[in-house]
């Protein structure tokens, strides 16, 4: 395989997974501008999530063209460290990895800082030193680093950053990682992480080994629903950002909220029992919640 088959396959590996996410990436209706650099900071977003859960392509070809020696490709944190210094590059240099390749004029045509680069690599750093979140403030505060900075890039992105909007983009990506976490948390598990603050597991009499079980018992539930009403909130209090803009952005920030509302309704509809699989919204499901986003209704 040339360098460029191993660049093409190292992207397509990455940006091939936006059709699985819970919200659009990238949708059709976008100006051409807009997807490319929304589909380059995609393409970082996953990349690394992707170092901090071990999910990246077998063979060990990212951490390669990272510079990461063979015997350190399975370190998740040598990897991540030889990602900053990659994406260092990108701001001042010529990066290695075609990722970032690809993210660097977006960059430099945006106008976009290290910052919210940055805070997505230190939460997956965060991942593998910590496993465990005493308090709701605790997960919000890996939630600042883990999400928020995805809503943030969209605006940027897009030209329509405002102090306001960028309050209610952080909601928004609070409440959709808190979903995600719920629909994950038997997966989350497996990788023995628990994303459901300590706080609440006692309050609810939910031990550790509950969260093992095939399905979930009466406690689990009644956590579950707990933490899903805090993330339904929270889309929410969000959802006035889509009301702010105006046309094709709003149609795409009305995907982010009814994609993260329609997961809330699809984990209640399975009694709130996560643990068997993650519970997805139909697509009616989606467009119901979206066009209810659109009219500005609960």
């Amino acid at each position: 395989m040339t360098g460029t088959d191993t660049a093409t396959a190292l992207e397509r590996a990455t940006l091939d997974k936006a059709a699985r996410e819970n919200f659009p990436v990238a949708p059709f209706f976008l100006p051409r501008a807009w997807r490319t650099d929304l589909m380059a900071v995609y393409g970082f977003a996953r990349l690394v999530d992707d170092i901090g859960d071990g999910d990246l392509a077998p063979g060990g070809a990212d951490a390669r063209v990272l510079g990461v020696p063979p015997e350190r490709a399975d370190d998740r944190l040598a990897v991540l460290d030889a990602f900053e210094a990659d994406l260092r590059r990108v701001f001042d240099g010529t990066p290695h990895h075609p990722l970032l390749r690809r993210l660097q004029p977006t960059v430099r045509r945006r106008g976009l800082t290290p910052e919210p680069f940055l805070g997505l690599i230190a939460a997956n750093r965060q991942d593998q030193l910590v496993t465990r979140y005493e308090t709701y403030d605790d997960l919000r505060a890996y939630c600042e680093l883990s999400a928020n900075p995805v809503g943030r890039l969209v605006l940027a992105v897009t030209g329509t950053e405002t102090p306001e909007r960028i309050r209610r983009s952080d909601a928004v990506c609070t409440g959709l990682q808190i979903v995600e976490h719920l629909q994950d948390v038997a997966e989350d598990l497996g990788r023995d992480r628990i994303y459901l603050p300590a706080q609440d597991m006692k309050r609810f009499h939910v031990q550790e080994s509950d969260l093992a079980a095939p399905s979930a018992g009466a406690s689990v539930r009644a956590l579950v629903a707990f933490e899903a009403r805090r993330a339904r909130d929270l889309l929410n209090e969000g959802a006035p950002l889509v009301g702010s803009v105006h046309g094709r952005l709003k149609l795409l920030l009305a995907g982010f909220v009814a994609g993260g509302k329609a997961a809330v309704r699809a984990i209640a509809a399975a009694d709130f029992d996560v643990l068997p699989g993650p519970p997805k919204p139909g697509k009616l499901q989606l467009l119901r919640e979206a066009g209810t986003t659109l009219r500005g209704e609960g």
